[in-house]
């Protein structure tokens, strides 16, 4: 991923909030002949050496798993909110003109060897894992245990754990940074003033200072 200086974000605690916040990523892969992607639910577990784990599962009727080569390199996206950036926004604009729009946004990419699990056992560990994850502070959570055991064999089989080891992780926030302060104020304010959800988050990162941190 291309990062200009003041964009990079390197704290890996605060991206593995923002990555534990959005909880999913695009795993993209080469079956031989063209890159394929699917978005699946990933936890990303630190533990151990280098950068950890990305682990999650996929269908096991998609055959990105059966075309990607064991342990090739994969990379693995989790998207933030990204908003268009009008140029009318800038007060610098009324000194030269000297204006474009552009795009803000947050991601952060994983590359890393992936290796897909049929095992039923290391299945079961994973959907657990994010299971408790989103379950764990609900009122009335759901326990993978609270299924009859032969029906969640069955959609176990129906699965295919990936894992990928982690060889990089890049993260960026291109919010403004490179603006000034008064065109950054003036963005938030354009920003808020389109009306949709994604705008507003893209408002809230810049209005809490999220130049330095990725969530």
């Amino acid at each position: 991923m291309y990062i200009p200086r003041h964009f990079a974000v390197e704290d890996l605690d605060q991206i593995a909030g923002f990555v534990d916040a959005v909880g999913a990523a695009d795993l993209v892969t080469f079956d031989g002949a063209r890159p394929v992607a699917t978005l699946l639910p990933v936890s990303w577990e630190r533990s151990g050496e280098g950068h950890g784990r990305l682990l999650g599962h996929m269908a096991v009727a998609n055959p990105q798993w059966s075309t990607a080569s064991d342990e090739a390199l994969a990379l693995a996206i989790v998207h933030g909110p990204q908003a268009y950036v009008s140029p009318s926004w800038y007060p610098s604009r009324a000194k030269d003109g000297r204006v474009v729009p552009t795009w803000n946004y947050t991601a952060v990419h994983f590359t890393g060897r992936v290796t897909f699990h049929q095992d039923p056992q290391w299945l079961r560990d994973v959907v657990t894992r994010l299971t408790e994850r989103y379950e764990h502070d609900r009122p009335q959570r759901w326990w993978v245990a609270d299924a009859p055991s032969a029906y969640i064999d069955g959609q176990l089989r129906g699965i295919v754990g990936v894992e990928m080891s982690i060889v990089t992780v890049e993260a960026k926030n291109k919010l403004s940074q490179n603006r000034s302060a008064a065109d950054q104020a003036s963005v938030i304010a354009g920003l808020r003033g389109e009306g949709t959800a994604e705008a507003a988050a893209v408002a809230d990162l810049m209005d809490h200072g999220a130049a330095g941190s990725a969530g």
